[in-house]
């Protein structure tokens, strides 16, 4: 057998860095001719045995580029194992490898670099704040952000992103405007995370006051993203006029439109009842995944056009795309609103079996509005009975609705005391209830609802009306 050097190997390696099956030859190769070996004590840093460093570092962000996460910490810790010394290089991977396993410890690893000395490295410091933000531990992202002296625009994102992802928008905002300079990242960072926290107003706020800065920052694809969620958010707020501006915006600029744009720009659609135009966004979309399929589906679904979803979901199959949790809720969703219980219920049977989806609590409130609607209110209880955890208020909200559709007092009466338990400060549930007996004139059951409302200090959500001449 012909024996290569360590050099020439790495340098393979460092070729196919991201091809799998020459990855794990290469690997091989380095083991069976031993150049893979333990570094003896007070060996010199300039050794040239010191390299095995660099080959170490390689096949770790080798074993993470091909979505192995588990070998990449495995041969870091046949590294210490070897007594090879880690460097700053070498933990910019493996906190990675650690955010796709959240079942480690980050802090083993951050003690690590610290043990060896690197976190001076301001790379290796973002990294670890954005390993601890994706952890939802804002402490501890804060205070290795704190340690930097001087930090970067990059440091600053991640730590924007670090307050966005737990909810503290307030600092996020703080920071970003104590920013000597800002690029696309800063502003995206903001406003995703208005976004992802519900308060799409000042998302779609943001995304003006970027358009017009005076330091002109071109959005990305993340950009438009964000602002066509939280467009789709505030449909009933007019936010679907701003959503067409962005998309008018895209089509004149001649922006290739994404994947994940496309179906921003569907489910903004479909929310807003422009069937229309989200059913000309999904043909123009050359590239389609089942994200996409699903937005469609749901927006079609949800529209009164339920045997078009449906027919939409057997093309979907037809063609080979993999089906998921969340084809199967606008799927389900369209069976309950055409009143299609046989069907409905094939489709829930077959999901585990055919489809190889486990149902989650979302498909059993969908199975029970599907039951609840068609007057089969008996057959909803027993589904519950029989579900494999506890109810949660989304399928007790939909077995409550079905029997205000269905004028099923004592049922409802039932059902609204359990709800009124797991949600004491919703005002919704209250009112369906106090609905279910005004309907009947059971006047003083709907007066005392009214009542212990006031005394709980819940106030009803004011509803307003839209008139959107786009």
């Amino acid at each position: 057998m012909q024996q290569h050097s360590s050099e020439f190997l790495l340098q393979l390696l460092q070729r196919f860095i991201k091809n799998s099956n020459q990855i794990k030859q290469i690997h091989s190769r380095l083991i069976t001719e031993n150049h893979v070996h333990y570094i003896p004590k007070n060996t010199s840093p300039n050794s040239n045995i010191y390299k095995t460093t660099l080959l170490h570092n390689t096949l770790i962000r080798a074993y993470l580029n091909i979505n192995q996460p588990n070998k990449t910490l495995l041969i870091f810790t046949l590294m210490l194992a070897r007594q090879i010394p880690p460097n700053a290089r070498t933990f910019p991977s493996l906190i990675k490898a650690v955010s796709l396993l959240p079942s480690l410890s980050s802090l083993t690893l951050h003690a690590q670099a610290l043990q060896r000395g690197v976190l001076a490295d301001p790379f290796l410091r973002t990294s670890l704040v954005g390993l601890y933000s994706g952890m939802y531990d804002l402490r501890n992202a804060r205070l290795v952000f704190e340690e930097i002296s001087s930090p970067c625009i990059i440091a600053c994102n991640a730590m924007i992103d670090a307050y966005a992802t737990n909810g503290d928008m307030g600092s996020a905002v703080l920071l970003f405007k104590s920013m000597l300079s800002r690029d696309v990242v800063s502003w995206t960072s903001v406003i995703n995370g208005f976004a992802t926290n519900g308060c799409f107003a000042e998302a779609i706020s943001f995304f003006k006051n970027m358009m017009v800065n005076e330091d002109y920052v071109r959005p990305n694809e993340a950009t438009y993203v964000s602002v066509l969620s939280s467009c789709a958010g505030l449909v009933k707020g007019g936010g679907v006029y701003l959503g067409k501006q962005v998309h008018g915006y895209v089509f004149r600029n001649e922006i290739v439109l994404s994947v994940n744009m496309g179906t921003a720009l569907i489910d903004l659609y479909g929310k807003s009842g422009y069937l229309d135009s989200a059913k000309r966004v999904f043909k123009q979309m050359v590239f389609k995944q089942v994200c996409t399929w699903n937005a469609m589906i749901s927006s079609l679904a949800s529209n009164g056009r339920e045997q078009e979803a449906l027919h939409l979901f057997q093309e979907m199959k037809e063609q080979g795309i993999c089906v998921n949790e969340v084809t199967f809720v606008a799927v389900l969703t369209a069976c309950s609103r055409a009143r299609l219980v046989k069907l409905g219920l094939e489709l829930f049977h077959s999901m585990l079996g055919e489809f190889r989806v486990k149902p989650i609590m979302e498909h059993y409130g969908c199975v029970v509005d599907l039951l609840g609607r068609a007057g089969f209110l008996s057959e909803a209880i027993e589904f519950i009975r029989s579900m494999p955890f506890e109810p949660d208020a989304s399928v007790l909200g939909a077995l409550l609705g079905a029997c205000k559709i269905h004028g099923a007092v004592e049922i409802g009466n039932e059902v609204g005391g359990r709800l009124l338990e797991l949600q004491p400060q919703h005002s919704g549930q209250y009112v369906l209830l106090s609905n279910i007996y005004a309907e009947l004139e059971r006047w003083s059951h709907a007066a005392d609802l009214r009542k212990a409302m006031i005394e709980a200090g819940i106030r009803k959500i004011p509803a307003f009306s839209l008139i959107d001449s786009t």
